[in-house]
């Protein structure tokens, strides 16, 4: 049975596609099978991958047009792209029946099939992201090495124990990313320690470096490894992915 892993932040712009892109394709280059699931609207994560407006995907199916239908990727690595109609969605469903448990329902038929399943969510605590988080088993928060990324955390982990009191009971913070770190930063370091000082083991001893390779490589339609494997993107992504799989195994 697979590991569910919803990437969320409501804050925009800390990584969060660029983790779960790069996190998918590290875990499958090191054996995993994954699924990559494209549950925003703006679809950042098909496009990252090459994959712009096609047809099936997870808007379709979450209107129950299909099933769920994996597009190959690369060896281990599949994708349930996105589609701009995905915006509608939350207003689509609001009067549906179970509206918070759709993709846990969807998913259900093909968690057998991988050792992971990462769930790219909205930079909201909208519909689509409570259906992510029902839908998973851990949360995994990029947050920035930055203080005003700190504020809204906080409200995160509210949400987050709601839906363990209400919805899914077996969800838990599997691990916190520090993304954009820069070690001669003065003011990253400190955040980096107030984090680590309030979330403990929690956040991930792995940090993801500034680096320009991970901003450019999507332009191309690759996953870090793929565009420059020697960067220091690539060398972070692939500790993060060994990282998850020991506390996975844990």
């Amino acid at each position: 049975m697979s590991t569910v892993i919803a990437i969320s932040n409501h804050k925009g712009g800390v990584g969060k596609t660029t983790s779960a892109v790069n996190i998918g394709a590290g875990l499958s280059g090191l054996g995993k099978k994954v699924l990559l699931i494209d549950l925003d609207p703006q679809a950042n994560l098909s496009q990252s991958l090459g994959l712009e407006e096609q047809e099936p995907n997870i808007y379709g199916a979450i209107r129950g047009l299909y099933p769920l239908q994996p597009v190959e990727i690369g060896a281990g690595l599949e994708l349930i792209p996105s589609h701009l109609d995905l915006a509608g969605a939350e207003v689509e469903l609001s009067s549906e029946p179970g509206r918070d448990h759709i993709l846990r329902e969807l998913l259900e038929p093909l968690r057998s099939g991988y050792d992971f399943i990462i769930i790219d969510t909205p930079p909201s605590l909208g519909l689509l992201t409570l259906n992510a988080l029902t839908a998973a088993d851990k949360v995994f928060i990029p947050i920035e090495a930055e203080y005003l990324a700190i504020k809204g955390l906080a409200k995160l982990m509210d949400i987050i124990k709601k839906i363990q009191g209400r919805l899914n009971k077996s969800l838990r913070v599997g691990g916190i990313i520090i993304t954009q770190y820069d070690s001669r930063i003065v003011l990253g370091r400190n955040v980096v320690q107030t984090i680590e000082g309030y979330f403990g083991g929690q956040v991930f001893n792995t940090k993801i470096r500034r680096n320009i390779a991970l901003a450019e490589a999507p332009t191309q339609g690759k996953d870090i490894f793929n565009y420059n494997s020697k960067s220091n993107g690539a060398e972070d992504y692939l500790a993060l992915s060994q990282e998850i799989i020991d506390r996975d195994n844990n």
